[in-house]
């Protein structure tokens, strides 16, 4: 009779245990982003709701690690700045792995590659890549590295934008006379609007995307670069791609 009192004991101590870990309170991470910049993260014109490759990918992440994430949205110069002080734990909005940006963040590993390419207006003849950028009124997304690129240029009138679609309609009216964008998004956004824009010469910088984490929290970035791996693979980030990248 002890025996089976003990072993009762033992059983209900072990789900007690078990009941525990389930419902243990999942990590609260907040995650910066810029939903203007498709195929990555843009607001779905129906449902309101953000979404997008990067918004897909950061859900993925945080069901995987265990995570509970509100995503913000904000301009992407705030994205940066804001992850930079810590004001946010998490930040993914196509964000480009640079060495300045490393003094400030940390970053994931790399989970998808891009470069910058050049936007035109269909028919334009003068510009055949960035080497013709010389002189002219060339736009891009503020706080990115597209940005970096275009004031890098001699005698350039560089126009900066709160986000690609006011660029790209700028361009569309004669307003400017390039975009530098990522590779990516360039593609994208032609897909989805044909026939008025093309991209011209070829990517330019070797570069990859990266999930920024507040620099204080290395912890966190371990779980995320954990979740990262185990998605790629069972094959998620390759879904993602179908998805929001081919054929677009």
């Amino acid at each position: 009779m002890k025996r089976t009192v003990l072993f009762t004991i033992s059983i209900l101590a072990i789900l007690a245990m078990l009941l525990t870990a389930c419902s243990a309170p999942k990590t609260k991470v907040t995650v910066a982003t810029d939903a203007t910049f498709p195929p990555f993260e843009y607001v779905d014109e129906q449902t309101k709701e953000m979404t997008g490759f990067d918004i897909e990918l950061i859900k993925l992440i945080a069901d995987k690690a265990g995570l509970e994430i509100s995503i913000e949205n904000t301009p992407f110069d705030s994205v940066t700045a804001g992850i930079s002080q810590c004001q946010f734990d998490v930040a993914i909005a196509a964000i480009t792995i640079t060495d300045d940006r490393k003094k400030e963040m940390l970053f994931s590993d790399p989970y998808i590659n891009a470069g910058q390419i050049v936007v035109v207006q269909t028919g334009n003849t003068d510009i055949t890549g960035y080497a013709d950028l010389t002189g002219k009124t060339v736009a891009a997304q503020l706080g990115t590295t597209g940005a970096i690129e275009a004031e890098k240029i001699a005698d350039v009138t560089f126009k900066p934008y709160d986000s690609y679609d006011l660029a790209f309609l700028d361009l569309q009216n004669g307003q400017v006379d390039a975009v530098i964008v990522d590779y990516l998004t360039a593609v994208g956004f032609l897909g989805k609007n044909p026939g008025k824009l093309q991209m011209v010469g070829d990517v330019f910088t070797d570069e990859s995307y990266g999930i920024a984490v507040c620099k204080n929290k290395t912890d966190l970035l371990d779980k995320i670069n954990a979740a990262l791996k185990a998605l790629s693979e069972e094959g998620k980030l390759k879904e993602l791609e179908t998805k929001y990248l081919a054929g677009e």
